[in-house]
């Protein structure tokens, strides 16, 4: 299993960006992807999720209306699309893959992080 995470940059407070996930070696359709965050001197911690077919998402409450999570499973790869950035969202995300319906824990599967700066 490998996951690529991509699309960190710096951006403004109100800007947005989008991440992807690229996935290989394994089938993708078999597992739910999330996305966390670690942000410096903090712990990790979830962001949002989305099933195998796309039709079940979960969503922290700091980044619900703001934050959308989707897939594209013929190009094996899901994205989370991040609009009315704050300051507050600075971090490394990163992607994950588990079996079953996604949530915020069980993910055993990680990739590399992309880096988010939002200025303020």
């Amino acid at each position: 299993v490998q996951l690529q995470a991509s699309g960190g940059g710096l951006v403004q407070t109100g800007g947005f960006l989008r991440l992807s996930c690229s996935a290989s070696g394994f089938t993708f359709t078999d597992y739910s992807i999330g996305w966390f965050r670690q942000a410096p001197g903090k712990e990790r911690e979830f962001v949002a999720s989305i099933s195998w077919s796309g039709g079940t998402t979960y969503y922290a409450d700091s980044v619900k209306g703001r934050f959308t999570i989707s897939r594209d499973n013929a190009k094996n790869t899901a994205y989370l699309q991040m609009n009315s950035l704050k300051p507050e969202d600075t971090a490394v995300y990163y992607c994950a893959a588990k079996r079953g319906i996604g949530g915020s824990s069980g993910y055993d599967n990680w990739g590399q992080g992309t880096l988010v700066t939002v200025s303020s």
